[in-house]
């Protein structure tokens, strides 16, 4: 990841279709591989993308809502994208609110 350290975190409300549309972007990115630059809202990040993935799952309802996380965990290389690996972008959908 570039920008150096810390927590992003990024929220927001979409639509099933741009929520899907998202997701699809994602794993597009995923399936090729190299540097994928991704936001949802906010700034980009880049990420150099390994062959193999730590993938975790999680549903939990909460009342009158139910959530739904997954997680993708892999090592931390510390190297800036290539200039010689794929490059994919995910950008940020028009948030609803």
């Amino acid at each position: 990841m570039s920008g150096g350290g810390g927590k992003i975190e990024q929220r927001v409300v979409l639509t099933r279709q741009e929520a899907a549309k998202w997701l699809h972007q994602l794993a597009t990115a995923l399936e090729t591989g190299g540097t994928a630059d991704v936001a949802l809202v906010g700034p980009t990040v880049a990420l150099n993308l390994p062959e193999e993935f730590e993938v975790e799952l999680e549903l939990e309802p909460y009342g009158e809502k139910i959530e739904l996380e997954f997680e993708l965990v892999w090592p931390n290389e510390g190297n800036e994208p290539s200039s010689d690996r794929p490059r994919t972008s995910v950008g940020a959908p028009q948030p609803l609110r």
